[in-house]
């Protein structure tokens, strides 16, 4: 059935009723501690490509500059 698309609450509702929408935003309900899970599972999973791609580019940087070490050593 499709998501109903509600600038005011700036984010895509699975509710049909934009009236109910609209009164449940006025009156601060739905925006709960995970209102949107979507959106924070993409958030952590961003965090944690970034934190992968970080320790990888580290390690390799490391092994890189031990391995010039080592072989200034010969």
């Amino acid at each position: 059935m499709g998501k109903v698309d509600n600038a005011r609450l700036e984010r895509r509702t699975a509710l049909r009723n934009a009236q109910f929408v609209s009164f449940m935003a006025q009156q601060g309900l739905g925006r709960g501690i995970a209102s949107d899970r979507h959106e924070a599972r993409l958030r952590r999973q961003r965090l944690v490509r970034f934190v992968v791609a970080a320790s990888v580019g580290g390690a390799v940087a490391w092994v890189g500059l031990e391995s010039a070490r080592a072989l200034s050593l010969f």
